[in-house]
C-alpha cells in the first residue's frame, strides 16, 4: 500500500476518543462471527475479512473512496466493492437483497422497514456525518450570494434569470443543474426546500454524474451547479478553506434578501453552528444479518480515531467525538 496511507495510519492512531470504546464494545460481540464457518444464507465473509459489495449514491464517493482504502490497508483480507449509483437505487438494491449496506441522505421509510422485518431481515442505521448541499457558480459570476427563498422560486421556475434576484444583473438566464435525476441531491431539494413537491422548472436539469456537474459550471456562466461539499475541498489544503480553482461556492442565507452580511459558504464551521441551510444528515442503512464485513465496515466508519478523522478532512461534519474550533486566517488571491 501507499506510503500516503501508510502515514495516515500513523497519524490516525494519535487520537483517542470514547467511540473506540463502542466499536471495542460491538466488536466484541461480533467477532464470534469470525471463527463461524459458512453461513446459512452462504456468506463466508467475518467482521474484518472476506469480499462484499455495497451501493451508495455516487454524491458521496470522494469520502466513501477514502474510508474504504484505508479499511482495507488495516484489514489486508477484507474486499470492499463499492457501486455507486443513485440514492433512489443504492435503496432499492438494498431492498431487493442484492447488496447488504447502502450509503444514503435519508433513514429508512417505515414501509420500507416493515418489509424488511416481514422476511425476518435485520435493518439498521448508523448515522455518521453531516453534509452541506453546496452551491456551485462560474467564477465570471459575481452574484455570489443568495437565499434559500430565492432557491426555491428557481426550482419551481419563478426565477429564471439573473436579474430577477439581482437588478441589472448580466449574467443572463439561470440554468441549475444536478448530478442524477433520482440522487440525493434532488431528494433534498423537494423534500427540504420545495417542501415535498417536485421540480417544475424547465431551467433545472440533471446530468449522469457529478463531475459533469462541475464541468458544466465551468463552461456556463449563468449556471448553478448543486452537489455534496465533500466534491469542493482542494486535497492540498489540509484546512479544508478552500475550494477547487475552476468553481465557487455560493453563500446562501435562511433570510428572504441574501447579501454579504447574513450569507455562508459551506465550510465545516457553519455546519457546526447552524449558519449554513443546506444540511443534510448522512446514514449508512444496514440489512447484515450475518453481522460480518459490513457491519465491520460501518463501525470502522464512525470510529473516531478513523473513519470519523476521515470525515473530518474530506470537508464534512463528524457524527460523532468531539470537535475542536480554532481560529485561522483566510487570504484572498
Amino acid at each position: 500500500m501507499s506510503k500516503q496511507l501508510k502515514d495516515k495510519e500513523q497519524e490516525m492512531n494519535k487520537l483517542t476518543s470514547y467511540i473506540i470504546l463502542v466499536g471495542l464494545t460491538l466488536s466484541a460481540g461480533l467477532c464470534s462471527s469470525c471463527s463461524q464457518q459458512k453461513s446459512k444464507d452462504g456468506r463466508t465473509d467475518t467482521y474484518s475479512s472476506g469480499a462484499i459489495s455495497f451501493a451508495s449514491d455516487e454524491s458521496f464517493s470522494p469520502v466513501i473512496e477514502e474510508e474504504r482504502e484505508l479499511f482495507e490497508f488495516v484489514y489486508p483480507d477484507a474486499k470492499i466493492t463499492p457501486i455507486y449509483t443513485s440514492e433512489s437505487e443504492a435503496i432499492q438494491m438494498l431492498l431487493d437483497g442484492k447488496v447488504p449496506m447502502a450509503i444514503t441522505s435519508r433513514d429508512f421509510k417505515e414501509g420500507e422497514l416493515a418489509h424488511l422485518k416481514a422476511t425476518k431481515q435485520f435493518p439498521r442505521t448508523i448515522k455518521f456525518a453531516y453534509d452541506g448541499l453546496a452551491l456551485i457558480q462560474n467564477t465570471q459570476n459575481t452574484d455570489s450570494c443568495i437565499s434559500v427563498k430565492d432557491i426555491r422560486r428557481i426550482l419551481n421556475g419563478e426565477v429564471t434569470r439573473w436579474d430577477q434576484i439581482y437588478p441589472g444583473s448580466k449574467n443572463g438566464e439561470i440554468t441549475l443543474v444536478f448530478d442524477n435525476p433520482r440522487s440525493s441531491t434532488v431528494h433534498f431539494a423537494e423534500d427540504s426546500i420545495l417542501g415535498g413537491k417536485a421540480i417544475t422548472s424547465k431551467n433545472v436539469s440533471a446530468v449522469k454524474k457529478v463531475d459533469e456537474v462541475i464541468k458544466y459550471v465551468e463552461t456556463h456562466r449563468g449556471a448553478i451547479g448543486i452537489l455534496g461539499s465533500n466534491w469542493l475541498n482542494d486535497k492540498r489544503d489540509s484546512t479544508n478553506i478552500t475550494f477547487k480553482k475552476g468553481i465557487r461556492p455560493m453563500a446562501v442565507t435562511k433570510l428572504d434578501v441574501a447579501n454579504v452580511e447574513n450569507s455562508f459558504k459551506p465550510y465545516q464551521y457553519y455546519f457546526y453552528n447552524d449558519s449554513y441551510p443546506l444540511v443534510r444528515t448522512l446514514y449508512i442503512l444496514l440489512n447484515d444479518t450475518h453481522m460480518g464485513l459490513p457491519t465491520g465496515f460501518s463501525n470502522f466508519i464512525i470510529s473516531q480515531d478513523k473513519g470519523q478523522l476521515i470525515i473530518l478532512k474530506a470537508g464534512l461534519l463528524p457524527a460523532y467525538g468531539r470537535i475542536a474550533i480554532r481560529d485561522v486566517n483566510v487570504t484572498a488571491e
